[in-house]
């Protein structure tokens, strides 16, 4: 008999907003004041496609059963206010991409996992998910310009992906990218970018419980603004860790190099743990604004999951664990 011990993260199902609620909720961000980083506002949702379309050939598994293990004490965002307010910065750098985004080919699609690993191989996306246990998980996400978002992913755990190819014990970490330039990005233009989009975590991290890759979102195959068809979920790092469009996943004995990293490695480290006492050079780490409504709330170190993580950093202690 499976005796299983309840984590500090689960709450009862009833603790989370019915999803009629969270539906019907309309609000726009107030003003980030004292951070230039964050815009005033939310724009009202333009008429975009909340998820891919009908034709995928995954979306008969959705919604997944949600997992009640993983959830939070506060409100989901309204999804369509998640859904016009993004970072892919392969599709420019203001919020509003989720238009041109709209331009990704997310079908076919193949991800190629290489490296330190007995079973190295190149998977359909489809054949991917399918093979993987999704379940959904409400997580909360921390951007480094200090706005926060509660959500309801899907998806499924790293160490599910690791059980499959089997990683060497010569595998330290896990480097992740996203597609190489194409023409119908055309944040890829930008000269001073270095592309692709590279993110990386350490073996210990990516086996983690939650970690994740994810497929989907508010009970759906994820839009393309949200980094369709598979993008990485690490709730208590800052979201630029979060690579989307996933191409390759290897597993290497060297530490990657990550887009953020080798763009201002003074401002975006490799570890970008969430800290409300580590300031970002041009502002406060300390509170974060929710988006879709609810104001400045305080900043909670590893946002919220330090007691399960604070664990993988205990020997990592004379390094730059935060962005």
């Amino acid at each position: 008999m499976l005796i299983r011990s309840k984590r500090g993260w689960e709450l009862p199902e009833s603790a989370v907003t019915p999803e009629p609620l969270y539906l019907s909720r309309r609000g726009l961000i107030g003003g980030a004041a004292g951070l230039a980083a964050i815009s005033a506002t939310v724009p009202a949702a333009p008429a975009l496609a909340q998820a891919a379309p009908a034709t995928d050939p995954t979306a008969d598994l959705y919604p997944a059963r949600r997992n009640a293990s993983y959830t939070v004490e506060r409100p989901l965002t309204a999804e369509d206010v998640a859904a016009n307010y993004n970072n892919f910065y392969e599709f420019g750098t203001s919020k509003r991409v989720a238009r041109a985004a709209q331009a990704l080919p997310i079908r076919p699609w193949s991800v190629v996992i290489d490296g330190l690993v007995e079973k190295p191989q190149t998977i359909d996306i489809d054949s991917l998910i399918r093979r993987m246990p999704l379940e959904e998980r409400v997580y909360r996400f921390r951007c480094v310009e200090a706005w926060a978002m509660t959500v309801p992913w899907t998806g499924f755990p790293i160490k599910a992906l690791m059980d499959m190819v089997q990683p060497l014990g010569s595998a330290k970490f896990v480097r992740m990218e996203t597609f190489g330039a194409q023409p119908w990005a055309p944040g890829m233009r930008s000269p001073w970018y270095s592309w692709p989009y590279v993110e990386g975590l350490t073996i210990d991290e990516a086996a983690h419980d939650l970690s994740i890759l994810v497929t989907g979102i508010y009970g759906k195959p994820a839009p393309r603004q949200h980094g369709a068809p598979l993008r990485l979920i690490v709730p208590w790092k800052y979201g630029f860790k979060a690579v989307k469009s996933i191409v390759r996943i290897s597993f290497t004995s060297e530490r990657p190099v990550s887009f953020w990293e080798r763009l201002q490695g003074g401002e975006y480290g490799f570890w970008a743990n969430v800290n409300p006492a580590v300031a970002h050079p041009r502002w406060s780490q300390a509170t974060e604004e929710l988006i879709g409504g609810g104001g400045r709330v305080p900043t909670q170190i590893y946002n919220g999951y330090g007691e399960y993580v604070a664990p993988l950093y205990k020997d990592r202690q004379n390094e730059r664990l935060w962005a």
